[in-house]
C-alpha cells in the first residue's frame, strides 16, 4: 500500500521540476543577459528551446512508452532532463545553454505524458487513481507560480547556473524511485511511432518560431527570415496531410472537425500564448526597469498566480450555474481587460499598478483555461480521449512557444524603433539596442543616464505594445467562444454520432481512458 504513494511522491517531484522550468529561467533571464551578454533574441531562444522541444516531441514521447516500455522511457525522460539541467549549470555560452535547454526539453516530453501514464499501473482503484490524477495535475501547476521565487531566491544566493543544480537532486529522485517502485508497462496495440510525422512536427515548428525570434533583428524581409517561415509552413502543412492519411495517426486532427474541442483547444492555447509571452516580459520590467532584485521580483509575480488559482478553485460553482461558454467567455473578456489596462503603464507607473492588472489577469487566466481545458476533453468520444489530451497538450505547448516568440519579437523590435542611442558610439549603439539590460550595463560604464531613462522607456512602449496585442487577441476568442461555442450536451450527442460511425483514434484498440485522460492499465501490467 505506501510503495504505491512513494511512488507517487517520486512522480510528483518529476512534474513539480517540469513545471519549475517553465518560468525559472524567467528571472533569470536580466542576469544572464548581464554576464553572458545575451540579446533579447537570445534570451528568447534560452526560453523557448525548451517549449518548442517539449511541444513537439510529446506526442511521439508517449507512443514510444507505449511501445517500448513507460517504465523504461520514463527513466530515459528523467536521465536527459538530468543531464541537462547539468550541462546547463557548467556551461558558460549562449549557445550551449540553448543546447541544454533543448536537452531539458527531450526529457520533459517524455515524462509529462508518461508519468500520467503509469497512474493506472500503481492505482487500480478508480478514487485513488482521481486522488493520484489531482496531485500529478497540482504539482505541475503549483511548480509555475514556485519557478520564480525560487529562481529569484537561488540568484539571490548563488550564480545563474543554480537554477539548473535545483532540477538535479529531484530528477536523481525520480530516476530512484522509478527503478526500484515502478512496474514495467507496455501497450503493444499502440500506433507505431512515425519519426517522419515527428521530424515535420519539431522542424516545422522549429522553423516558424525561428522566423519570428530573428524577424526584429534581421527584418520580416530578410531572406533567412523569408525562408524560415516558408519552410515551416511548408513542413507543417506537409504534416497535416501526412497525418491525414495515416490510418492510426499520431497527431489526431480528425478529433479539431469536434466543434467544442477544437473551440475549447484554441481558447486553451490562446490563454497559454498570453501566460507564456507576459512571463517572459514582466520579470525584465521588474528587474532592469523597476530596479527589483531577482527575488523581489519573483514574489512580486505572485498576483498572477494567486489570481489564477482563486479563480481556478471558484470556477466550478460557475459553470453549474452558467455553462462553460458563459465562464470562459468572461474569463477571456476579463484577460482582455487586464491586458488592455496593463497596455496604460508608465514610466512613473509604480508596482501598485502592475499588481493591480496582474490580479485582474490571473483571474481571467483562471476562468478561461480550466473550463477550457476540462470542455475540450468532455467533446471527446470516450474512445478518444487519450488521443484528443495529447493533441491538447501539444497545442498549448506550441501556444507557449508562439507566444515567447512573437510577442518577444514584438517588444524588441519597439524597444529598438524607440531607443534614443543619437551620439554613442556604433559598437555601444549596437549593445544598448540588443536589450533594456545592455543598454543599462552601456548607460553605467559611459556615463550617460539619459540612455538608462530612454531604454526605459523604449521597453515599456514595447511591452504596452504586446500587452495590446493580447487584448484584442482575447477579445476576438471570447467573442468566438460565445458566439459559436456549442452547449455540453449537443457536443456529446454529436460525439455518440462520431462514434457510432465506427471513428477510431490512437487508443481504440487500446481500450478507453477516464476523463483525466489517463488510459486504463493494459493487460500486462504486471509485468
Amino acid at each position: 500500500m505506501g510503495r504505491r504513494w512513494w511512488a507517487l511522491g517520486a512522480l510528483v517531484a518529476s512534474m513539480l521540476v517540469l513545471g519549475f522550468d517553465l518560468t525559472i529561467l524567467n528571472v533569470a533571464l536580466p542576469t544572464m543577459a548581464e554576464e553572458l551578454g545575451a540579446t533579447t533574441g537570445q534570451q528568447q531562444w534560452m526560453a523557448d528551446a525548451y517549449v518548442v522541444v517539449f511541444a513537439a516531441l510529446m506526442l511521439p514521447a508517449g507512443l514510444l512508452g507505449d511501445r517500448f516500455g513507460r517504465r523504461r522511457m520514463l527513466i530515459t525522460g528523467l536521465t536527459l532532463f538530468l543531464a541537462g539541467s547539468l550541462m546547463g549549470a557548467l556551461v558558460g555560452s549562449v549557445e550551449l545553454v540553448i543546447a541544454a535547454r533543448a536537452a531539458m526539453g527531450v526529457g520533459g516530453a517524455l515524462v509529462m505524458p508518461l508519468a500520467l501514464s503509469v497512474l493506472p499501473t500503481l492505482f487500480g482503484d478508480p478514487k485513488d487513481r482521481t486522488k493520484a490524477v489531482g496531485v500529478i495535475s497540482a504539482a505541475s501547476a503549483l511548480g509555475i507560480p514556485l519557478g520564480p521565487i525560487i529562481g529569484g531566491w537561488l540568484l539571490e544566493h548563488f550564480w545563474w547556473g543554480s537554477i539548473f543544480v535545483v532540477n538535479i537532486p529531484m530528477a536523481a529522485l525520480g530516476i530512484t524511485a522509478c527503478v526500484l517502485l515502478l512496474p514495467e508497462t507496455r501497450d503493444p496495440s499502440s500506433p507505431r511511432v512515425d519519426a517522419v510525422s515527428a521530424a515535420l512536427t519539431a522542424l516545422g515548428l522549429g522553423g516558424l518560431v525561428y522566423g519570428i525570434i530573428e524577424a526584429p533583428a534581421r527584418g520580416w524581409g530578410s531572406p533567412l527570415v523569408v525562408a524560415a517561415l516558408a519552410a515551416g509552413a511548408v513542413l507543417l502543412t506537409a504534416l497535416v496531410l501526412r497525418e491525414r492519411r495515416q490510418a492510426r495517426p499520431m497527431l489526431d486532427l480528425v478529433l479539431l472537425r469536434h466543434r467544442g474541442f477544437l473551440l475549447n483547444t484554441a481558447a486553451a492555447t490562446l490563454v497559454m500564448f498570453v501566460m507564456s509571452g507576459l512571463l517572459f516580459l514582466l520579470p525584465v520590467h521588474l528587474q532592469a526597469v523597476l530596479g527589483h532584485s531577482a527575488l523581489g521580483t519573483g514574489v512580486r509575480m505572485l498576483p498572477m498566480m494567486g489570481g489564477l488559482m482563486v479563480a481556478a478553485k471558484g470556477s466550478g460553482p460557475l459553470l453549474r450555474r452558467f455553462g462553460p461558454r458563459a465562464v470562459i467567455g468572461a474569463g477571456l473578456v476579463v484577460l482582455a481587460f487586464a491586458a488592455l489596462l496593463g497596455s496604460r503603464t508608465t514610466v512613473d507607473s509604480g508596482y501598485g499598478f502592475t499588481a493591480l492588472w496582474l490580479s485582474v489577469a490571473g483571474v481571467g487566466f483562471g476562468f478561461a483555461v480550466v473550463p477550457a481545458m476540462d470542455g475540450a476533453i468532455a467533446a471527446l468520444p470516450a474512445d478518444r480521449a487519450g488521443s484528443g489530451s495529447g493533441l491538447l497538450m501539444t497545442v498549448r505547448q506550441m501556444g507557449s512557444a508562439v507566444g515567447i516568440a512573437l510577442l518577444g519579437s514584438l517588444l524588441a523590435a519597439a524597444y529598438a524603433s524607440r531607443l534614443d542611442t543619437s551620439g554613442l558610439p556604433a559598437a555601444a549603439a549596437g549593445t544598448a539596442g540588443d536589450s533594456v539590460v545592455a543598454a543599462h550595463v552601456v548607460a553605467e560604464r559611459l556615463g550617460v543616464p539619459g540612455l538608462a531613462a530612454s531604454a526605459d522607456a523604449a521597453y515599456i512602449h514595447g511591452m504596452n505594445l504586446a500587452l495590446l496585442v493580447c487584448g484584442v487577441a482575447a477579445l476576438v476568442s471570447a467573442l468566438l467562444v460565445v458566439t459559436l461555442l456549442p452547449e455540453p450536451g449537443r457536443e456529446k450527442g454529436r460525439s455518440a454520432r462520431d462514434k457510432g460511425r465506427g471513428a477510431k483514434g490512437p487508443k481504440a484498440a487500446g481500450g478507453t481512458t477516464d476523463d483525466a485522460g489517463v488510459a486504463p492499465a493494459p493487460a500486462d501490467a504486471g509485468q
